[in-house]
């Protein structure tokens, strides 16, 4: 059984902290003003504007920020300034102890993928991969994705649509949703924060990897039993994808296509979730309903 933090009110504070890479502290700003005009309080951590080489702190520094926003009861939710890499360095120092008795929203995607998987599959706590501080700087308010955050965190059920993709496979499913950057939910195989997917809504994202990496991690899931059973498959944008001096030979959605032939299971591409500004906010560990025909819905199931 999930369990959902509370929802958020106005007048509640949202923490900003940067728990992976370097942020400037300008460029959360835009972020900073929006979430005031939505009526949330914010308290900002000592990791965003702080640099350490290619993080925003030493793992130290870092570790204690978040630590700081875990237990301050005064903060409803944790909004991470960016992603990057930094948070396996840390998860195994975090405390969760009082959040679990007081849980709360914690908010990002990339990197961040590493947090919800811990909290889905140790504390069994939902947690929103969503936009992060810096894409309030791409239209704020009037960005529906950003927009998105907003209705998730006052518990406005999600409903998103898109468009048909010539891969997707037609079906309908309703189950726990989870999942985030492939490279991470692949790099957690193994531990015991490893999603579990046998029955569930799987997402996959990602940025920046050579396509052969796609194919090597889309094998390693698949070796692992993590396509086999699924209720559905949900594929978000590989953005800024790279190749070979020799090219791999196929695009990247039919490379994933390929490793899920055998299976049934519903399947969508090019749904928005990624690492550009097209990101909804999905709430990890919720049971949603994944329809594939026409068109593709997803939609967020109310239960008492």
């Amino acid at each position: 059984m999930i369990k959902i933090p509370p929802y958020l009110k106005k007048g509640d504070t949202i923490g900003i902290v940067c728990p992976a890479g370097f942020m400037p502290a300008e460029k959360a700003a835009a972020c900073i003003n929006t979430l005031q005009q939505w009526g949330f309080k914010v308290k900002t951590g000592n990791t965003l504007g702080s640099q350490f080489h290619y993080f925003s702190g030493t793992d130290e520094a870092r570790l204690a920020d978040l630590q700081q926003m875990i237990d301050d009861d005064t903060v409803k939710a944790i909004l991470c300034g960016r992603g990057g890499y930094g948070v396996t360095r840390i998860i195994d120092q975090l405390n969760f102890k009082r959040f679990a008795k007081k849980p709360k929203w914690i908010i990002g995607y990339s990197d961040i993928t590493v947090l919800h998987a811990h909290l889905y599959s140790t504390l069994h706590i939902a947690s929103l991969h969503s936009p992060m501080a810096g894409a309030f700087n791409d239209g704020g308010s009037n960005n529906e994705f950003v927009g998105s955050l907003r209705k998730a965190l006052l518990g406005k059920p999600a409903r998103y649509t898109c468009a048909a993709h010539a891969n997707n496979r037609a079906g309908t499913a309703t189950a726990q949703i989870v999942g985030g950057n492939l490279s991470l939910v692949t790099h957690l195989l193994g531990s015991a924060r490893a999603f579990t997917t046998t029955g569930k809504i799987l997402f996959l994202e990602d940025v920046g990897e050579y396509i052969y990496t796609i194919d090597r991690m889309m094998m390693q899931l698949l070796h692992a039993g993590k396509l086999d059973k699924l209720a559905g498959l949900i594929i978000g944008g590989f953005t800024e994808m790279k190749d070979t001096t020799i090219p791999f030979g196929d695009e990247v959605y039919n490379i994933i296509a390929d490793k899920i032939k055998h299976f049934k299971y519903p399947v969508c591409y090019q749904f928005p979730v990624s690492h550009t500004n097209e990101n909804y906010a999905l709430k990890t560990g919720v049971v949603h309903q994944l329809i594939v025909g026409k068109k593709v819905t997803l939609k967020e199931i109310v239960t008492a």
